[in-house]
């Protein structure tokens, strides 16, 4: 055997330590002092910016989803018109007559619902020039919070029953019994303004609450499934408005259709901007509601079981948690909140008499105000805000664009469908995974 020769130096050069960590590692380190980045290896504040904007974080989703849903929008905007969709006959000939046509139907479309939900900047112009007055520039953002308010209390109801674990599709229920006992609270009791308000105001908590009960007694002692119970007191509570409203002491004596005495001016929620705007201080009251929920879920003991009932019923009974009275609590709440909520559509500035839609849609648009608001309270009030601007802005834009009502409602159910689906967005948008990942982590914990 001969001997191996030691290698040449000048053919073979020292392996360095850094080349040799990444042989065996696999990871590449960069080059420069403090990995390339400033103040000893911490991100800037624009860096930070940059590294998140594009992330699959609830912020980056949120917006994305409204601007998927506008884009699907738009081309339901355009397939809706028959003279615009008669310029694709022939688009190969004179494909601009399509785009300049459809660009125009699009952005007025859009512009009427800016102008009828948040500011319309002719008003503003007149407004600045002594051609017109305050109060057409704060009449759109009068509507969107007049649509706001009821919105906040039955999205606060369904996202307080879904952290608990339970699934509250008897908001609507809830919001007429609150509106009933409101209603008859508002022109049965002779009582003082204030006083006269607060007692309505309770009265349509406390029917609500009561609605509320029943379900929540019901899954606690039996079983029964929270949703077919508050699905059935829907149609009840229905059914019961419509049949209290036409009775001899509650129909207004003279009328002859179905409608209820007006609620006395003493009971009704006074107009923050004058009697020409219909906003009223029912939003202060969603406000301060919407921080006691948050209080109540985040710094409360009931708080804690709650949660902790939502997470784990066995875990929590486990540790000494009293499931069923929990349930019991949850649904009383909800239902209180939901009843509050219904109380804002009598007291307020919707309407002053109990009528069979006094309600409208609330109850149900509240489940998709829970979800879209992450079942979190601020989140919920952002999206009943966003909601209710999407509302106001479609009444514009159906009268001055001539698009149908409907319209919206398609909007706000693509908007939660894409909200409800992070993965789609972050799979058409390309965000990362895993930001992606950690926020549907945070939305199976809300759930």
């Amino acid at each position: 055997m001969s001997e191996s020769s030691p290698p040449s130096p000048d053919k073979t050069p020292a392996v360095e330590p850094e080349l040799a960590k990444t042989e065996r590692t696999g990871a590449v380190e960069p080059a420069g002092d403090a990995k390339g980045k400033p103040d000893g290896g911490r991100e800037s504040l624009g860096q930070l910016f940059l590294h998140n904007l594009w992330a699959a974080n609830t912020f980056t989703v949120t917006v994305l989803a409204v601007v998927l849903a506008l884009l699907i929008g738009a081309v339901l905007i355009i397939v809706s018109d028959p003279d615009v969709l008669a310029t694709y006959s022939y688009i190969f000939a004179r494909p601009s007559d399509a785009f300049t046509e459809s660009w125009i139907l699009v952005s007025e479309a859009y512009s009427s619902l800016f102008k009828g939900a948040v500011f319309d900047p002719g008003a503003i112009s007149a407004w600045i020039s002594g051609d017109g007055g305050w109060k057409p520039v704060f009449a759109p953002i009068s509507e969107t919070l007049t649509y706001t308010t009821p919105l906040v209390f039955t999205g606060l109801s369904v996202a307080l029953a879904f952290r608990g674990g339970l699934f509250n599709i008897g908001a609507q229920g809830q919001a007429i019994m609150g509106v009933v006992l409101a209603g008859l609270a508002g022109f049965l009791l002779p009582l003082p303004p204030v006083v006269h308000l607060i007692v309505a105001l309770l009265a349509g908590a406390l029917g609500g609450a009561i609605w509320g009960f029943i379900p929540g007694f019901l899954k606690a002692r039996t079983g029964a499934h929270e949703v077919i119970n508050t699905i059935m007191l829907n149609y009840v509570a229905m059914y019961f408005l419509g049949w209290l409203i036409v009775q001899r002491g509650v129909q207004n004596p003279d009328r002859t259709d179905a409608i209820s005495r007006p609620v006395d001016p003493s009971a009704q929620l006074p107009r923050l901007l004058g009697d020409d705007l219909r906003v009223h201080a029912g939003i202060i009251v969603a406000v301060a509601v919407t921080a006691g929920v948050a209080w109540l879920l985040n710094r409360s003991t009931f708080g804690f079981e709650l949660r902790a009932v939502g997470a784990n019923p066995d875990a929590a009974r486990t540790a000494g948690i009293s499931v069923t009275g929990t349930y019991v609590m949850i649904m009383v709440i909800a239902g209180a909140l939901a009843g509050l909520g219904g109380a804002n559509m009598v007291v307020g500035s919707t309407a002053n008499a109990l009528t069979a839609l006094v309600v409208a849609q609330i109850g149900f648009d509240g489940i998709l105000v829970a979800l879209l608001g992450r079942v979190k309270p601020w989140g919920v009030l952002l999206a009943a805000l966003l909601f209710g601007a999407l509302r106001a802005g479609g009444n514009t834009m159906q009268s001055f664009a001539g698009i149908s009502l409907e319209l919206v409602t398609v909007l706000q159910a693509l908007i939660v469908i894409f909200i409800a689906a992070p993965a789609l967005v972050k799979a058409i948008f390309q965000l990362r995974a895993a930001r992606a990942a950690r926020l549907q982590t945070s939305m199976a914990k809300g759930w």
